[in-house]
C-alpha cells in the first residue's frame, strides 16, 4: 500500500527497506550498485548528493506522515544518501565499495558522537537524514585517510 505513492516508494529504497530484519543494511546494500554506476566525476556526484539530501528531507517527511512513525526502520533513503557520501571521490573497486559499506553501517549503527545526539534532537526529515549524512562523512574521511596513507589500494 505504501509503495504506491512515489515518495514512499523512494523513501523505502524502492522496497529494499521492507526487509523484515536489518532494513538499514538491506537499504544500504541496494545503494551499492547505484554508487558503482555513478560516473567518477566529483562535481556531478556532489550535486547529486546535495539534491538527494534535499529531496530526501521531503521524502522522509512524507513517508513518516503516511506511516505515522518518525524515522520508521523501513525508511532507507537516508541510508542511500549516507552511502553516496561515504563513497564520495573514492575510486571504484569491489574492495572499496565493501569497506565503504562496512564503515558506513558501523557508524550508522553505533551512532558515535555527534551522530547519536543529532539523531535524537533534530526533528522531521532533516533529523532522519542528518545521522546518515554524518555517518557517511565519517566513513568517507576514514577511507580517504587510509587511501592517502597507502593502507588501501586506490
Amino acid at each position: 500500500m505504501f509503495l504506491k505513492h512515489p515518495a514512499n516508494f523512494l523513501a523505502l529504497g524502492a522496497g529494499s527497506g521492507l526487509a523484515p530484519k536489518a532494513p538499514g543494511t538491506f537499504g544500504t546494500l541496494a545503494a551499492v550498485p547505484l554508487v558503482w554506476l555513478l560516473p567518477e566525476n566529483v562535481g556531478f556526484t556532489a550535486v547529486l548528493i546535495v539534491a538527494a539530501f534535499i529531496v530526501g528531507v521531503y521524502l522522509c517527511n512524507h513517508c513518516t506522515d503516511d506511516l505515522g512513525v518518525h524515522d520508521h526502520g523501513a525508511i532507507v533513503w537516508d541510508e542511500w544518501v549516507g552511502y553516496f557520501i561515504a563513497m564520495f571521490a573514492v575510486p571504484r573497486s569491489a574492495l572499496l565499495l565493501l569497506i565503504g559499506f562496512a564503515l558506513f553501517r558501523l557508524f550508522d549503527v553505533l551512532k558515535p558522537w555527534p551522530i547519536g545526539p543529532l539523531d535524537k534532537r533534530v526533528p522531521g526529515g532533516v533529523g532522519i537524514m542528518i545521522d546518515d549524512v554524518i555517518a557517511g562523512i565519517m566513513a568517507c574521511v576514514l577511507i580517504h585517510v587510509a587511501l592517502y596513507l597507502g593502507w588501501l589500494p586506490g
